[in-house]
């Protein structure tokens, strides 16, 4: 159905970060910055990965695709926010206010599993070392991925769906700086307890699951470490661990504070702090994080550079 058949609003205005003049350069400069580093790294570290022979390995095919989802929601979502701080309004049409809410769903929820996959990986190399290879296959490899992907579609193509079915009369101002589920769903003219249902059902699984699915994995993981006599391999084992625990840490914590707290609708303002996390802030620090903490992917990295000096 066309959106205009049902809905008097044709395009809404995104407050933004912030409404005071003096911070819309100072901000700008700092979100495009991170923007930068975040489609260098992210792209950089695909790149690495897919030209560096020694690591076609499981881990390192987990996390080019982590660096993918995490390059495309950040491109989702920072443009727009850049745009807010050099415009005096910024409009943003109903299609393409629905299209940026669809894609940060995909991305969003596809990065939750992409990290319970990760956890995964790890449990297998740690706790069954032995077995790695058996287990993770590339076609196990790659029928987890698809079902990240198709997880990440299906849960956005449901509240998108029902995002369209609401009513938005006269009020267009979203409290945000992009088209989100929660502040979008504040505008509504009609009834919004599905939708609501449907946000804390979905946004219950795909934060509560995966991160299940990782405290499970990093409990044997932590077992399976302390059995370990070497200090050398206890500590190798730990820094691979580390550097996936400090990313899952920063995105589920400000995710779930954003949809998984009763008075969420009503307190945008701190949601939409929590929301700088993890549309702009971990996408940025995911390559930083797994480059600075592996010693593969930096002697990849030292002898791709060195190649390229003596050609």
């Amino acid at each position: 159905m066309d959106p205009g058949n049902h809905t008097t609003v044709s395009e809404f205005i995104l407050a933004g970060l912030t409404g005071r003049p003096e911070l819309q350069l100072p901000l700008f400069l700092l979100f495009l910055g991170i923007y930068v580093v975040t489609v260098v790294g992210n792209l950089g570290m695909i790149m690495l990965i897919v030209l560096s022979s020694h690591l076609h390995t499981p881990m390192y095919y987990f996390l080019s695709s982590l660096s993918f989802i995490d390059f495309c929601h950040s491109t989702v979502i920072t443009p727009k926010m850049l745009v807010n701080f050099v415009t005096e309004k910024n409009i943003i049409p109903y299609p393409e206010c629905m299209a940026q809410l669809y894609f940060f769903l995909v991305f969003g929820i596809s990065e939750c599993h992409m990290l319970a996959a990760m956890a995964y990986d790890r449990y297998v190399a740690i706790c069954k070392p032995l077995l790695y290879n058996v287990i993770m296959t590339p076609r196990v490899c790659f029928w987890l991925s698809a079902g990240v992907y198709i997880l990440g579609i299906t849960g956005s193509t449901i509240h998108t769906g029902f995002m369209l079915r609401l009513l938005f009369c006269k009020v267009n101002v979203v409290n945000h700086y992009f088209c989100d589920l929660l502040p979008l769903l504040e505008l509504s003219c009609s009834s919004i307890y599905i939708n609501e249902l449907v946000v804390l059902i979905l946004s219950t699984f795909n934060l509560l699951f995966p991160i299940l699915t990782i405290l499970a994995s990093y409990i044997f993981i932590l077992s399976s470490i302390l059995r370990i006599r070497s200090t050398e391999g206890r500590s190798k084992a730990f820094s691979t661990c580390s550097s996936h625990l400090s990313a899952v840490s920063i995105f589920f914590g400000s995710a779930a504070f954003m949809y998984l707290q009763p008075s969420s609708v009503s307190n945008m303002d701190q949601g939409k702090v929590s929301s700088v996390f993890y549309t702009t802030v971990v996408p940025m620090l995911n390559p930083l994080i797994y480059s600075l903490r592996n010693k593969d992917v930096k002697s990849a990295l030292k002898k791709i550079l060195y190649c390229k000096k003596h050609l």
